[in-house]
């Protein structure tokens, strides 16, 4: 029954990262009733795999639009993990400070800045406090606490943290590392938040070429990092070289990670963006409407990503000299 339990939580990782939302949502959630009654029969050994399940599960729920449930249940998880360092000093302070940054995680998908950033700051004076200046992990708090300042648009505090980031993981974990070229990501969106492309696009452009080099053209982060250079060269008002990267990604993104994958998605809504920029509603409107009705069938009516594709179908169709431009016709 454990192992049962240990593989569900791995496949339900796996159909997630693949798109297919909705099968892993339910594979954690078995997961999580059996280590339940695990649990329920012995507290002393199966407890903290309760914890990690819950975590999972509210990643998932997460996923899918669903914070209220997503938050119940690492709530949950948080006061299992509390209960467990109080328990045993020192022997799963790590287990929570990662559950403290799971539910600031969701905090922050649901756009609860209040509740998130005050969660972040905790994590990271407690992952210093356990593991050091040094530790990944304190490395990983620092870069997500600067995520939370940025959503909040308070750049004064998120750059110097995302810099210091990156200055330490080079140090730390080495140039090549798949965390260093994220906090070199990150740290190239904030300048590019700030508006200073000046310095967002070098950063983004040697995140890219050393991804390529590290991880390969086909992995998702090498994905993400085209998509961030495309969004860069866009701000920019160079659309000859953004939307050359938006159709390699859309393409890549459909063979690598599928149709049906939220990243997908996002690649083809910005192809659909950068296309209305350059005035071709005619490419542009299309696209929409196909992010739109995918999104509705993966994600549901109500997620935040329907909602914006819904908005930019909309804002596209209004700026149609011909409104009959992309739409079905009475033919």
């Amino acid at each position: 029954m454990p192992d049962l339990a240990m593989s569900l939580n791995n496949l339900g990782t796996m159909l997630s990262e693949v798109g297919r939302r909705q099968e892993a949502l339910e594979t954690a959630a078995e997961a999580v009733e059996i280590r339940r009654r695990l649990a329920a029969e012995n507290p002393t050994a199966y407890m903290p795999d309760l914890a990690s399940a819950l975590n999972n599960l509210g990643n998932r729920l997460s996923e899918a639009g669903r914070w209220n449930q997503a938050r119940s249940v690492s709530d949950e998880s948080l006061r299992i993990y509390r209960q467990l360092a109080a328990d045993v000093p020192y022997a799963h302070e790590s287990d929570l400070v990662a559950s403290l940054s799971n539910l600031a995680g969701l905090y922050l998908a649901a756009g609860d800045l209040g509740r998130a950033i005050p969660l972040y700051e905790q994590t990271l004076t407690d992952s210093i406090r356990i593991l050091g200046e040094d530790h990944p992990m304190a490395l990983f708090a620092r870069n997500n606490l600067a995520g939370a300042y940025e959503s909040a648009g308070d750049l004064g505090r998120a750059i110097p943290l995302y810099e210091q980031t990156l200055t330490d993981s080079i140090r730390i974990l080495g140039e090549d590392h798949p965390d260093t070229l994220l906090a070199r990501n990150n740290l190239a969106g904030a300048y590019e938040s700030a508006g200073d492309l000046g310095r967002a696009i070098p950063l983004y452009e040697q995140t890219l070429t050393d991804r390529v080099r590290v991880l390969g053209e086909g992995h998702p982060a090498t994905l993400t990092s085209r998509n961030n250079l495309a969004g860069a060269y866009e701000s920019a008002g160079d659309l000859g070289r953004a939307i050359p990267l938006y159709e390699q990604t859309l393409t890549d993104s459909i063979r690598i990670l599928g149709e049906g994958h939220p990243a997908t998605l996002t690649s083809r809504n910005n192809l659909a963006g950068a296309y209305e920029s350059a005035g071709d509603l005619g490419r542009a409107i299309p696209l929409y409407e196909q992010t739109l009705t995918d999104s509705i069938r993966i994600l549901g009516e109500d997620h935040p990503t329907t909602l914006t594709s819904r908005n930019n179908l909309a804002h596209s169709r209004g700026r149609a000299p011909d409104k009959h431009v992309g739409l079905p016709t009475d033919s």
